[in-house]
C-alpha cells in the first residue's frame, strides 16, 4: 500500500445487525430461509464497490476488507469475565444468516477477516494503523461510537445508512471531545450494553466537561479531590479502579496478529459468474440482474450454487470450496434457537407454521395463577433479575393508583420469564409480583400505613433500573407507553422493548380489540382475572394500593405471564406476514417519542378559557332565545325527547324516525339533513349544540386537566385506536378542536408558549390529496403539485372550464369540497348538503370529476376489488387496514366498508408519513444542535406543535420543515413533493 491508496474497512459484525433491524424481513421462497440481513449486506457491498465515489465518501477504494468478530472469547473476557455478560443471543431469524453473510463476502471476492481472541474493532484498528503508516487513507464503514477513537485527519468513518461521513468535527459535535479522548470519555461513562462499569453517575456531558477541565483520565483521577461537586468527587474517587479497568476494556488494540497483510486487501475485480451463482441461490433477483449487467455475465447460463448456514468446521473459520460455496453441508437449514426467544423445537417449520404451532400449543396450556411468586426482599428480586438477564427476555408490567401516568403512583410491578425447563412446546413461563406500596386497610391496626415486608421504592428502582435500561435484554409489555412514561418519571428510560398491543395492531388493525384480555382469549384461549375482581367496582372500588397482596400477585403476575405468551405467538407472525418493517419503523419507535411529548405537555391560559366560557354561555343563551321563538314555546333544548316532540310531533317536520325506546331520533345527522333542507329550527339546534359542546368539552373542562405540579396540560395519545394508523388523543382530546370556526380558533389562543419561547406549528399542506395523486397516478394532480399550482383552482378549471386567473372564490370552493369529498367517498347527497345545492347538480359534479380524472375512479374500483379479495387494504408503507365486513350482504354495511377501504390507503399513508416525521424529528433537532431549545409537544392530525426558545425559532423552522417534507424518503420516492407550512407565534392559533 502506498500514499494515495484508500482502504475501506467494513465492520461486518456491526453491519449484520444494522441491516437486520433496518430492513424488512425477507425469506427465500423455496424453503422460508431468512435472508433479509444477507440481502441488505450484499446490496451495501455492491454499492460501496461500484458507487462509493457518488456517496459522501467521494472516493473509490483501492483496498477493501470485511471484518468480523470471531467469537465472544476475547482477551477482554480474560481481563473482565463480566464483559458483555448482559448480551442476549441474537434473534432466531438472524442466526442462520451469519454464515451466509461470510459466504457472501467471499462471493464478492473480498477478504473475510476474523482473528481468534480479538474483536472486529481491534482488527479494524490494526489495519487502520498499518495503512496510515504507509501514507494511505482509511474509511471505516460503521457508525459505532467504539470506533470513533480511531478517527483522524486520514481516518474517517462512514454511516452507510445515513450516507454521512464522520470526521473529527463530527465526533467533537456529538460527544464534546476529540477522537483521541473518546477512550477516556468511555472509561468514565461505561457502557451498559457491553457491561463496562465506568463511574456511576457520570454521563457523556459530565465526562466531556471533566476531560476539558483536567485534560485526560490519569490527570482527572490524580486530582479528583479538587472536584467541587461532592457527589461527583466521591464517585470518581471510590470508582477509580473501575475507571481504569474500563479504559483497558474500551481501548482498541492496534497490534492484532493478522494472517493477511495490506497487500492482500487489494480490491480485485468481481468474478461475475461466482457472484451471480451465489445471489441466484438466495433469490436476490434484482441484485443478480445488476451484477450480471455490470460484469457482462449471462445470468441465465449460471447455475445457482448450494449454500449453507454453517461456516467452516467450527462455525467461525473460512472453509470455502471453489465458486465461493461453503464446503459442507450442502443445504441450508436452521437449527439454532437463541435463549432470548424460547420457541418450539420447530425443525423446518416456516415462521407462519411456527406461529400457528405456537398458538395451538399455548391454547393447550393451562395458565396457573396459583404458582406465581410474591417477591418481598432484595435477594429474591435479584434472583428474578438474574433470570431475566440469563434468558435475555422479560415481560414487564406496572401496577399503579391511576390510569394517568403523569399522576399515578407506583404500587408494584410484575416480571415474567421463559422457564429454562420449558417442554417441547416452549411455552412454560414463570412470573412474579413485586409489591412496593400496598397499604393496610383502614380497619387495620396499622391505620392505613404501608403493609410490612415490601421492598422500598428506592431500593426496588435501584435494582430494576439497570435491567430496564439495558437494550441487550428485551422487555415485553402490553401498551408499553404507559409504563415507559411512568418509569421515566422515576428516572428510568426503558431500552430494548416490544409491545404486544402494537404487534396485534400491525397484524390485525380493524378486526377487533388489541387489549390484553381480548388478545388472551383470542390467542391463548384464556380469560384473565378482571381488574374489578380484585379492586371492586362502583362505590366499592378501591385503588390498587389497597388491594390485598395475595390477590394483587395473582392479577399482576398473570398480566406479565399472558403478555410474554402473546409475544411468543405474535412475534413470528410479523415475520411470516412481512410486517416487521411496519412495526419497527412506524409503531415501536414512536412509543418513547409520544411518551416524551405527553410528559412535556403544553401551557394553557386559564384566564382566556374563563373569558371564552362566559362568551360561549352568552351566545348559547342567545341561540336558546331564538330557538324558543321558532318553536313557539320554551323547552329543554338539551333533551332529545323534548326536542323530538317539538320537531316531529308539534311541527311535523319530515324525516322523523323513532328509536328502539320509542322516542324521536334527533341525532346530528337527522338535524343536519333537516337544516340542509332549509328548516331554520334544526339549523339553530345544530349551532347551539356546537357551542355548548365547545364550552363543556374545552373552555369549562380544560382547567381541570392542568397538572398540579407542572401547571401544564398533558394529553394522552393512543397508537392502536384507529384502523388507518391515525393517532387519537384523550384526557383531554386536543385533536377535535375545530379550526374552521371562530370559536374553535379562539380556544386555540388559550394554548400558549412559556415566557422566552414561541409555539411553532408545522402543518402538511393538502397531504391527503398529494398521497392520492401519488397512489392513483393522476397526471393533472401530479403536475399541479410539482409546479406549485393551486390544486383547487386547477381542479375547478379542469371541471368547469374557468381560467385560474381571476377565478371566483365560489367556484374554487366547490372544487375544494369535491377534492376532499372524493377522498372520503362522498355521495351526491353529502356534497349537496355541503355546498347547499340540489342533489342532481352535486351528482353531475361528481360524474364530471371522474370524467376529468379517470385515474381516481380506477383507483377506487381497484381498491374495492383488492379489499374484497384480501379483506384488507395497504398504505404505501405496507400498513394493513382490515375491513372484514366488506363482503357483507347488507348493502349499507358493504357500502360503508367500501368507502372506508377507499379512504384508508390515503388517510393511512398520510398518518404513516407524519409518524415517520415524528420518529425522526428528535434526532434531526439534536443533529441541528436544537435538542435543548426545541421540544415537540403535540400532534394534531397533519400538524406538529413545538415549544421553542426565541433565539432558536428560525433554525427550528428550517429543521422541522426539512424533516417533515422528507419524511417519506428514502423508503418511498413520491411522485409529488410534500409541502409544509410552518409558523411561530405566542399562541397556537396565531402559529397555525
Amino acid at each position: 500500500m502506498k500514499k494515495g491508496d484508500h482502504l475501506f474497512l467494513v465492520d461486518g459484525s456491526g453491519f449484520i445487525f444494522r441491516a437486520f433491524h433496518a430492513l424488512p424481513p425477507l425469506t427465500r421462497k423455496s424453503d422460508g430461509l431468512p435472508v433479509g440481513a444477507v440481502s441488505g449486506f450484499c446490496n451495501m457491498l455492491w454499492k460501496l464497490i461500484t458507487n462509493a465515489r457518488d456517496t459522501s465518501v467521494g472516493v473509490t477504494p483501492t483496498h477493501f476488507a470485511v471484518i468480523f468478530d470471531y467469537s465472544s472469547k476475547t482477551f477482554r473476557k480474560e481481563l473482565f469475565p463480566e464483559y458483555k455478560a448482559n448480551r442476549s443471543a441474537p434473534p432466531e431469524e438472524l442466526v442462520p444468516q451469519f454464515g451466509l453473510i461470510r459466504q457472501a463476502t467471499v462471493a464478492f471476492n473480498l477478504p473475510c477477516i476474523e482473528t481468534e481472541g480479538f474483536e472486529a474493532d481491534d482488527i479494524i484498528a490494526t489495519y487502520a494503523r498499518m495503512a496510515t503508516e504507509k501514507g494511505g487513507d482509511v474509511t471505516i464503514i460503521s457508525s459505532d461510537k467504539d470506533l470513533m477513537q480511531l478517527v483522524r485527519d486520514n481516518v474517517h468513518m462512514y454511516d452507510s445508512m445515513k450516507d454521512k461521513q464522520i470526521g473529527i468535527p463530527d465526533v467533537i459535535e456529538k460527544w464534546g471531545v476529540p477522537p483521541e479522548k473518546m477512550i477516556d470519555l468511555q472509561a468514565l461513562t461505561g457502557d451498559s450494553v457491553d457491561n463496562i462499569p465506568g463511574v456511576p453517575g457520570i454521563g457523556p456531558k459530565t465526562a466531556a466537561q471533566l476531560l476539558e477541565e483536567y485534560g485526560d483520565l490519569e490527570t482527572l483521577l490524580a486530582r479528583a479531590g479538587e472536584i467541587k461537586q461532592a457527589k461527583r468527587r466521591e464517585n470518581i474517587i471510590e470508582n477509580r479502579e473501575k475507571a481504569l479497568l474500563s479504559r483497558q476494556l474500551v481501548e482498541l488494540r492496534t497490534d492484532v496478529p493478522l494472517d493477511v497483510d495490506l497487500d492482500g486487501l487489494v480490491l480485485e475485480p468481481q468474478d461475475g459468474p461466482k457472484l451471480v451463482a451465489f445471489l441466484k441461490a438466495l433469490d436476490f433477483t434484482t441484485l443478480t440482474r445488476r451484477v450480471a449487467e455490470a460484469t457482462g455475465t449471462d445470468a441465465a447460463a449460471v447455475e445457482a450454487v448450494e449454500v449453507t448456514t454453517e461456516w467452516g468446521a467450527d462455525a467461525h473459520g473460512p472453509d470455502v470450496g471453489e465458486g465461493g460455496a461453503a464446503a459442507a453441508p450442502a443445504t441450508a437449514r436452521v437449527e439454532t434457537t437463541p435463549k432470548a426467544a424460547p420457541v418450539a423445537a420447530a425443525g423446518a417449520l416456516t415462521p407462519a407454521a411456527l406461529s400457528s404451532a405456537r398458538a395451538e400449543a399455548f391454547k393447550g396450556v393451562k395458565i396457573d395463577t396459583e404458582g406465581y411468586e410474591t417477591v418481598r426482599d432484595l435477594d429474591a428480586l435479584d434472583r428474578w433479575i438474574a433470570l431475566a438477564r440469563e434468558t435475555g427476555l422479560v415481560a414487564f408490567d406496572t401496577e399503579t393508583t391511576s390510569l394517568d401516568p403523569m399522576l399515578a403512583e407506583l404500587v408494584g410491578f410484575s416480571l415474567a420469564v421463559a422457564d429454562n425447563r420449558a417442554d417441547a412446546t416452549g411455552v412454560s413461563v414463570r412470573a412474579c409480583y413485586v409489591p412496593i406500596a400496598h397499604k393496610a386497610g383502614q380497619g387495620d391496626l396499622l391505620g392505613g400505613g404501608l403493609v410490612e415486608n415490601q421492598i422500598p421504592l428506592g431500593k426496588a428502582l435501584e435494582r430494576l433500573k439497570p435491567l430496564l435500561e439495558d437494550a441487550a435484554v428485551l422487555k415485553v409489555a402490553q401498551n408499553l407507553k404507559y409504563d415507559y412514561l411512568l418509569m421515566k418519571r422515576h428516572g428510568v428510560e426503558i431500552a430494548g422493548f416490544d409491545d404486544t398491543m402494537l404487534m396485534s395492531y400491525v397484524l390485525e388493525a380493524g378486526t377487533g380489540s388489541h387489549g390484553m384480555d381480548a388478545l388472551s382469549e383470542r390467542w391463548l384461549g384464556h380469560t384473565p382475572i378482571a381488574y374489578k375482581d380484585v379492586a371492586g367496582s362502583g362505590k366499592g372500588a378501591v385503588s390498587f394500593d389497597m388491594v390485598d397482596i395475595a390477590r394483587a400477585t395473582a392479577y399482576a403476575a398473570e398480566d406479565a405471564d399472558v403478555t410474554l405468551r402473546l409475544w411468543q405467538v405474535l412475534k413470528p407472525r410479523l415475520v411470516s406476514e412481512q410486517l416487521v418493517t411496519v412495526y419497527e419503523r412506524l409503531e415501536r419507535p414512536l412509543v418513547p417519542v409520544l411518551a416524551r411529548m405527553e410528559e412535556r405537555g403544553i401551557s394553557v391560559d386559564r384566564q382566556i378559557l374563563s373569558r371564552l366560557s362566559g362568551e360561549l354561555a352568552q351566545k348559547a343563551a342567545a341561540f336558546e332565545a331564538e330557538i324558543y321563538e321558532l318553536a313557539g314555546e320554551s323547552f329543554n333544548v338539551g333533551s332529545p325527547k323534548q326536542l323530538g316532540d317539538i320537531l316531529f310531533g308539534k311541527m311535523g317536520l319530515p324525516g322523523g324516525a323513532k328509536t328502539k325506546t320509542g322516542q324521536w331520533s334527533t341525532s346530528a345527522q337527522v338535524l343536519e339533513d333537516l337544516a340542509a333542507a332549509g328548516h331554520p329550527l334544526p339549523r339553530k339546534i345544530v349551532d347551539w349544540r356546537q357551542l355548548t359542546k365547545l364550552k363543556s368539552t374545552y373552555t369549562d373542562a380544560l382547567p381541570g386537566f392542568i397538572h398540579p405540579q407542572t401547571k401544564r396540560v398533558h394529553t394522552s395519545y393512543s397508537l392502536a385506536a384507529t384502523t388507518t394508523g391515525r393517532l387519537s388523543s384523550s384526557e383531554p382530546n386536543l385533536q377535535n378542536i375545530p379550526v374552521r370556526t371562530a370559536e374553535g380558533r379562539k380556544i386555540r389562543t388559550a394554548f400558549i408558549a412559556t415566557p422566552g419561547h414561541k409555539l411553532v406549528s408545522a402543518d402538511y399542506s393538502q397531504i391527503e390529496l398529494r398521497v392520492l395523486a401519488h397512489v392513483a397516478e393522476i397526471p393533472q394532480l401530479t403536475r399541479a403539485f410539482a409546479e406549485g399550482i393551486d390544486i383547487h383552482a386547477m381542479t375547478a378549471s379542469e371541471m368547469f372550464g374557468v381560467p385560474v386567473e381571476g377565478m371566483p372564490s365560489e367556484v374554487r370552493r366547490r372544487a375544494k369540497a369535491i377534492n376532499f369529498g372524493i377522498i372520503y367517498g362522498i355521495s351526491a347527497f353529502g356534497l349537496a348538503n355541503q355546498l347547499g345545492i340540489e342533489r342532481s347538480e352535486a351528482g353531475d359534479y361528481i360524474k364530471k370529476y371522474f370524467e376529468r380524472f379517470p385515474g381516481i375512479r380506477d383507483y377506487m374500483e381497484s381498491t374495492k376489488a383488492e379489499a374484497r379479495e384480501k379483506g384488507y387494504v395497504e398504505t404505501i408503507f405496507g400498513r394493513r387496514a382490515y375491513y372484514p365486513e366488506i363482503r357483507s350482504s347488507n348493502p349499507q354495511v358493504r357500502a360503508f366498508n367500501e368507502r372506508a377501504a377507499i379512504n384508508a390507503p390515503i388517510q393511512g399513508s398520510a398518518a404513516d408519513i407524519i409518524r415517520r416525521a415524528m420518529i425522526r424529528m428528535e434526532g434531526a433537532l439534536s443533529d441541528a444542535g436544537l435538542a435543548e431549545q426545541a421540544r415537540m409537544l403535540l400532534q394534531v392530525h397533519d400538524e406538529l406543535i413545538f415549544e421553542v426558545e426565541d433565539e432558536a425559532v428560525e433554525a427550528t423552522l428550517k429543521t422541522v420543515t426539512h424533516t417533515m417534507e422528507n419524511a417519506a424518503m428514502p423508503a418511498l420516492d413520491m411522485r409529488v413533493p410534500l409541502k409544509v407550512d410552518a409558523r411561530a407565534a405566542h399562541n397556537w392559533d396565531e402559529a397555525h
